[in-house]
């Protein structure tokens, strides 16, 4: 069995390895730039570590996994010309440093790489690795539409905001996971299984991302903390804010809502102020811990030694430990 650090070693030598064509280099460049932007490779790991479990050789899912890496770095770079953000990872976004237009196509060629790595896949898991990943890129655009429809909605509700984050993120998650797997030749309820705690996971670590974005520490998080307030981002705690807060505090949280001039430092210390008053940040918190819980049951219904689950396990755990 190989370890987390070995595997994330693995991966970063493979992204160093991607050939790009010479030219257009302003279509390339961007993307080399985005992809050299680090990021704990988590994804891309976890279809290693899962082929790795079954019993394959790890080899065998790199293709795939570092398909899975580019088009998870697809969707960041797009997301930040959508949310018109500055910062990604400690540096400019894509965007900023070149422009949008160029950011827009240098994704779209990132889609297309990302599936040709897929299509590497062994010939005789091709075909279910291809599914599979096709129906998980589908479901982060529904994802993603949702979280753009939620931006002019003041009713979304926590149900709904718990399905537009599994489908924008947990379910690339379950489905690096389910790669590996399928590769490996795992049992179909194992493969499943596999599947659902990647998802869970994937619910855990968003909610733990909206988490951070308010109480993090922004020399470790990589951007600036309290983007999600200053955007009226509808995260667990806005939604959970505004279903909680009444009389003078539901007044104030409305006025921040609506305010179109204020000083940012302000509001993000006003919002802050009253998600601690109404104990939203408590609710998270115990949310992201049920989420943990599932998916360890998911692990523990797999058909394998215990043993060979323990660097899942230190993974899960290490991401809900994470400050940034």
């Amino acid at each position: 069995m190989y370890s987390t650090e070995q595997f994330i070693s693995i991966i970063q030598k493979a992204i160093e390895a991607v050939a790009y064509p010479e030219a257009p280099a302003e279509l390339y460049n961007p993307i080399r730039y985005e992809l050299s932007l680090g990021g704990k490779r988590i994804r891309p790991v976890l279809a290693l570590l899962s082929c790795d479990l079954f019993g394959s050789d790890y080899r065998q899912a790199i293709d795939a996994a570092l398909g899975i890496e580019i088009f998870h770095n697809f969707t960041l770079l797009h997301d930040d010309v959508m949310d018109k953000a500055d910062m990604r990872r400690g540096k400019p976004t894509v965007h900023v440093k070149w422009n949008e237009n160029t950011a827009i196509l240098s994704g779209d060629a990132m889609q297309i790489m990302a599936f040709m790595y897929i299509m590497k896949s062994p010939a005789e898991s091709r075909q279910a690795v291809s599914d599979v990943f096709l129906k998980t890129a589908l479901e982060i655009c529904e994802g993603q539409q949702y979280d753009m429809e939620f931006e002019s909605r003041t009713d979304v509700r926590e149900e709904e905001y718990i399905e537009m984050i599994r489908l924008k993120t947990a379910v690339l998650l379950g489905c690096a996971l389910k790669t590996g797997a399928l590769i490996a030749g795992a049992e179909a309820a194992d493969a499943e299984a596999i599947y659902r705690f990647g998802e869970n996971m994937g619910l855990a670590f968003q909610l733990r991302d909206d988490y951070l974005d308010v109480y993090g520490d922004a020399r470790l998080f990589g951007k600036n903390i309290g983007g999600d307030i200053l955007n009226n981002k509808k995260t667990y705690m806005l939604i959970n804010a505004l279903r909680l807060a009444h009389g003078n505090d539901r007044a104030e949280l409305d006025r921040w809502l609506s305010a179109t001039e204020y000083d940012p430092a302000e509001k993000i210390a006003a919002v802050t102020a009253l998600y601690n008053r109404l104990g939203v940040d408590r609710l998270c918190l115990e949310k992201i811990e049920q989420y943990y819980t599932l998916s360890l049951q998911q692990l523990d219904a797999l058909n394998v030694a215990p043993e060979r689950t323990a660097p899942l396990r230190e993974l899960a755990a290490r991401m809900m430990e994470r400050n940034a």
